[in-house]
């Protein structure tokens, strides 16, 4: 048995509210057996005064046996590189085709749970392309090497105190782990989940 590959032209979903004159714009990465379309309903407090982009995960499942609800991923285990590769590319060609159609606002890049490890995988090898990244609620990936992660930019980590995926011992080695990493870390009193008031205020500071 021999495995095989190739290539062919895909297409992706995001959604966006109404770019135009806005100063700012947030890119936010759902997190795992998430949709695009209702993560977005987290964000539509900022859509008065910040460009939302959401872009979807590639692998859609179905969260529970064969039918229902359904959600979507990243990448899992298998054919890793590829995935990220992809996911790269991916985020790459949308972020530059928001910068060009709408030149006058930062990027801001936001990568939840799951998510928060797709955004940083793009950030390193695209620094350039956003002024600021929020990691939350999310692990560094592994195969990213820190010593070239770049501190250029506004790097901020949220962690709820009552985050389940985050024991006492996980949730202090992530604030030490991303400490070292040049992050300015933040702690509110919330489960696994996105704080308004929390993402309001690291944006409003930008």
């Amino acid at each position: 048995m021999f495995e095989q590959h190739f290539s062919f032209e895909q297409t992706r979903r995001y959604y966006q509210n109404d770019l135009e004159d806005k100063k700012h714009i947030l890119v936010a990465l759902h997190g795992y057996g998430q949709l695009a379309q209702f993560f977005y309903r987290k964000f539509t407090f900022l859509s008065e005064t910040w460009g939302l982009v959401i872009p979807e995960g590639p692998h859609r499942f179905y969260l529970e046996g064969s039918a229902g609800r359904v959600g979507a991923s990243w990448m899992t285990k298998e054919w890793r590189e590829q995935d990220i590769a992809d996911n790269n590319a991916y985020l790459k060609q949308l972020i530059e085709k928001v910068s060009i159609v709408y030149p006058q606002a930062t990027l801001h890049l936001l990568g939840f749970s799951q998510g928060g490890a797709t955004a940083a995988r793009f950030y390193q090898q695209f620094p350039e392309l956003v002024t600021q990244l929020i990691l939350w609620a999310s692990v560094f990936p592994p195969d990213i090497e820190k010593n070239d992660f770049s501190k250029e930019k506004k790097l901020d980590f949220v962690l709820g105190k009552q985050d389940p995926y985050f024991d006492l011992e996980n949730h202090t080695n992530a604030i030490k782990e991303y400490t070292e990493l040049g992050f300015d870390i933040h702690t509110f009193d919330g489960p696994h989940d996105l704080d308004s008031q929390m993402l309001l205020t690291l944006l409003t500071k930008h």
